[in-house]
């Protein structure tokens, strides 16, 4: 009967848990550290740089769709009067990304959040989250939503609940594994297997 829950998948897929959660109000925010970090937003962003610093958060969680996605579409994305995008600066560096998307209206969609290996346990994502909600929340909006998967960091879900943020649906996603189609490293997120060669 066990094997009746198990479902294969077509060759060369990958299939990830996409959990989505809200907020309706802006909650108490968790004090961390103090690091040498300011946040610097980005208006008309060059796509170039955009990808750069997109892959060095995302690479080991399997972010791609912008990497893929036409520069036409992307540009039509990051330079909307209604998304803003901010770089989190370390030393002189960019070191994380938050793209908040208000394009719905009442909405603010989290739509990309992270910070480079070397920063994560450091208190920058924590700093930065608290950024992101105070800028969120000073725009006339009743709700502030972002989604998060498996392939993530193992600690992301967890993170984004003590933020305040509350799941209110479950979605399974199956795509092409974006390391087989040569757009990611097959070494990138090596939490998830790799099944099959390259093309």
């Amino acid at each position: 009967m066990l094997a009746d829950h198990y479902h294969d998948l077509p060759a060369r897929k990958i299939a990830a848990v996409v959990t989505h959660l809200e907020m309706h109000a802006l909650p108490p925010l968790h004090r961390g550290p103090e690091g040498d970090w300011s946040l610097r937003r980005v208006v008309s962003p060059d796509l170039a740089w955009f990808r750069a610093l997109y892959r060095r958060i995302g690479e080991n969680w399997l972010w791609y769709s912008r990497l893929v996605m036409p520069d036409a579409d992307l540009a039509a994305i990051l330079r909307s009067p209604q998304v803003e995008v901010y770089a989190l600066e370390s030393e002189g560096h960019d070191e994380g990304l938050l793209e908040l998307d208000f394009r719905t209206p009442g909405d603010c969609e989290l739509a990309f959040f992270g910070v480079t290996a070397p920063l994560i346990g450091s208190g920058a994502g924590r700093w930065l989250m608290n950024r992101a909600l105070e800028r969120a929340w000073s725009a006339p909006v009743s709700r502030v939503w972002v989604h998060t998967c498996s392939f993530d960091h193992p600690s992301a879900l967890a993170f984004y609940q003590r933020s305040g943020f509350l799941p209110f649906r479950r979605q399974i996603e199956i795509v092409d594994d974006p390391r087989l189609a040569g757009i990611l490293p097959l070494t990138a997120a090596p939490h998830v297997p790799v099944i099959g060669t390259p093309r």
